[in-house]
């Protein structure tokens, strides 16, 4: 038992439990707190593990199954949790990555094991129960969600309590006080969520009670969603992340989607809206110059600018992180063979990567989904301008385009026309991607050559 507590504290008499640093490496500085409070830590991080394992396996009883929770249409503050303990997670972990690496290179050796795995630990944890209770709430009971969600804030609580009145006797201000400080606003974000976010109705009168008369059409109207797709009210992120979809992927996880599982479109994607928005502006011009005859091309430019625009930035940010790779892979080279442009190079290029990957994701299935949609809406107030023209031929007209012909334009021109503008921003940005791809080439190439001019035992990197 003395090794193991030797090799978790260390054989030093520095944690003397007064709140002093006893060294001045990134360790220290980062925990301000003795070997016996980080044992309690960890004591209390796996207490939360062991409750979270507990909330998710726990098998509730008849009354219970019927208590189900629904969730908000507006969950911003999950969302805001959600965001808020991941990354304050990740923080923890990237600290203690960060310290098991200190400690690698300057002792080589992992011991005493309390400086890191307080903030790895706690980090994994931490990140775990800030992503289910937010997020994956409404699928667990209530009490025991509510347990573990009072569970952590006290924890949390203790623990700011703690470095706080450090801080105050130490006179310092350390990363591991403000972390503390931060869990505890975390906590009381899930908090929030539990008792806001989630709304729990008793459903056993109205399931075990009702008449049998009409009791499918009281099922249909339970499970019914609602008319106008969550698209039309999703906020920033949620269109970035395209987190609207979710309650439609559960709805077709659990059973065949029919027609009444679908929502509507929203008001500006729906066909009379565009074919109204259209026929306005087609007026307009024919308006301010009655010689001429508008152009059709022209109209729809005008009727949707805005979102070509907004799909053309993101085609042009996939295309601009997608060469950044080729420029951080060079950089990680010049690391590798030891030409370091400053301390710590290695970590800043492996966060920028980590980020420059995810915003190519992000903006590519944006730039893809914005300009089906726009497609989509051109096809539509086609589809309704050629069929309000129909309505309006006379019968000479019926004779030279037949029926035959006029659906041709709906079925296979329409569609057509709406293809163009995401083969009109591929077009444009495979040619600037092109042109950067040169550059990229060339900048290598050159580099090359004055490597190869400046010294025979330099090495170029590609």
């Amino acid at each position: 038992m003395e090794d193991l507590w030797t090799a978790f504290c260390g054989a030093s008499n520095c944690s003397d439990g007064n709140g002093m640093l006893c060294g001045d490496d990134l360790a220290f500085k980062t925990l301000p707190f003795t070997c016996i409070n980080h044992a309690l830590i960890v004591c209390c991080d796996v207490l939360l593990l062991i409750m979270l394992i507990f909330t998710m396996f726990y098998k509730t009883s008849l009354k219970s199954r019927l208590t189900t929770a629904s969730v908000f249409s507006k969950s911003s503050l999950r969302v805001i949790s959600a965001v808020y303990n991941g990354l304050l997670g990740l923080i923890y972990l990237s600290l203690g990555i960060w310290i098991v690496e200190e400690k690698l290179r300057n002792t080589r050796a992992l011991l005493p094991l309390h400086w890191w795995t307080v903030f790895l630990l706690h980090g994994l944890i931490w990140l775990l129960v800030g992503l289910t209770v937010s997020l994956r709430g409404q699928y667990f009971s209530r009490v025991p969600l509510r347990l573990l969600s009072i569970l952590a804030f006290i924890f949390a609580g203790i623990t700011c309590a703690s470095s706080i009145v450090t801080a105050i006797l130490g006179k310092k201000l350390s990363i591991k006080i403000v972390l503390d400080v931060l869990s505890l606003v975390g906590s009381s974000l899930l908090l929030l969520c539990t008792y806001r976010s989630y709304k729990y109705e008793d459903n056993d009168e109205n399931d075990l009670y009702a008449p049998l008369v009409g009791a499918e059409n009281n099922g249909n109207k339970t499970h019914s969603i609602s008319d106008v797709t969550p698209f039309a009210k999703a906020m920033f992120i949620s269109k970035l992340s395209f987190w609207w979809l979710n309650p439609l992927m559960k709805r077709g996880r659990e059973k065949t989607l029919e027609d009444a599982d679908i929502p509507k479109l929203r008001e500006d994607d729906r066909a009379e809206s565009c074919y109204l928005l259209f026929t306005e502006i087609f007026n307009r011009q024919k308006q301010t110059d009655p010689s001429a005859e508008p152009s059709i091309l022209r109209t729809i430019l005008l009727c949707h600018w805005k979102e070509i625009l907004m799909s053309g930035f993101f085609a042009l940010l996939k295309v601009i992180t997608l060469s950044a790779g080729p420029l951080l892979l060079n950089a990680f080279i010049k690391v590798a063979e030891g030409k370091e442009s400053f301390k710590n190079e290695g970590y800043v290029l492996a966060i920028l990567l980590f980020f420059t990957k995810i915003l190519e994701s992000l903006s590519q299935r944006q730039w893809y989904f914005r300009s089906r949609l726009i497609g989509l809406k051109v096809r539509s107030l086609l589809t309704a301008a050629i069929y309000k023209k129909q309505l309006r031929l006379s019968n000479t007209a019926k004779l030279v385009h037949s029926s035959g012909e006029i659906m041709n334009y709906v079925t296979v021109d329409a569609y057509r026309i709406g293809e163009f503008p995401f083969w009109f921003h591929q077009t444009w940005t495979t040619s600037v991607q092109l042109c950067l791809a040169l550059f990229i080439l060339f900048r290598a190439g050159r580099t090359c050559d004055i490597c190869s001019h400046g010294s025979n035992h330099s090495h170029c990197p590609l």
